[in-house]
Order: structure tokens, then sequence, then C-alpha cells
């Protein structure tokens, strides 16, 4: 047996364990759902403004990115991103939202969409936290 550290794995030697790890989880997660999902808003120029990313797993709703250009914050978008998502989301079943921030981003606003905090990543990467959190959306 024989062990080897790379620093700078390939794309190819990555997807090979990602692949082996789904062969190993289907007979446990055979039939959930599993669904990516974008929303974007533009301005009158059709320039993109901002935009949220997602993934369904299951029964939940997987909050990847949320970005609002800087000249458009405090306009609400954020707001209007997350509430159409989710209620996509419910359209296709999920009955839970998970997100994960840093504590120099947005936990605030989510706990304002109704998200509660249920753990908390210390010194994480170095200095800052990060913030587990989730909503029931039914």
């Amino acid at each position: 047996m024989r062990f080897e550290l790379k620093t700078h794995a390939s794309k190819e030697e990555i997807e090979e364990i990602r692949t082996e790890l789904i062969s190993f989880n289907q007979p446990f997660l055979k039939g959930v759902k599993e669904e990516s999902l974008a929303l974007f808003s533009y301005d009158e120029h059709e320039q993109k403004i901002a935009g949220i990313t997602a993934e369904i797993f299951g029964e939940w709703l997987l909050i990847k990115l949320l970005w609002v250009k800087e000249s458009h914050r405090g306009q609400h978008l954020a707001t209007q991103l997350i509430s159409q998502l989710e209620q996509h989301a419910v359209g296709l079943g999920c009955g839970h939202a998970h997100v994960d921030t840093f504590s120099f981003q947005a936990k605030p606003f989510y706990e304002k969409q109704g998200y509660q905090c249920q753990m908390t990543l210390d010194n994480y990467p170095v200095s800052t936290a990060m913030f587990v959190l989730t909503k029931a959306l039914k």
C-alpha cells in the first residue's frame, strides 16, 4: 500500500473520488431529488444586477450564492430573490432551507428572512466565523 499527498490534485482526480462516493451513497439516497436553480435580476439595460444560486436536495433548499451589485443594494432585491426562490422550492416539495454565511456577510439579513442560526464555526477560516442557518418553509 502506498500513500501520495497532492497539493494540487487534478479535476479528474477529484471527480474520480466524487464519483466513487456518489456510487457508495446511491443505495441510501436513491430517488432523492437533486436540482440546480438560479434566479437573476436585470436592470433596464438587461445588465445582471443580482442573483441567487441554490440546489434542491430532497426536501431541502440549499442556498449557495447570493449577490447584489453594490449600486443596487438597499432596494430589497435580495429579499425578493430569496422569497421567489423559496416559493419555487416549496412548489417542488421543499419544507426546509439551509444557508451558510460568514460573519462579515449577511447573517442579520437571513435572520430577517426567518432563518435561525443552528451552528457557529469560530475562527473560520482564520479570524472570522461561519454561521449555518436554517428555515422551515412550510
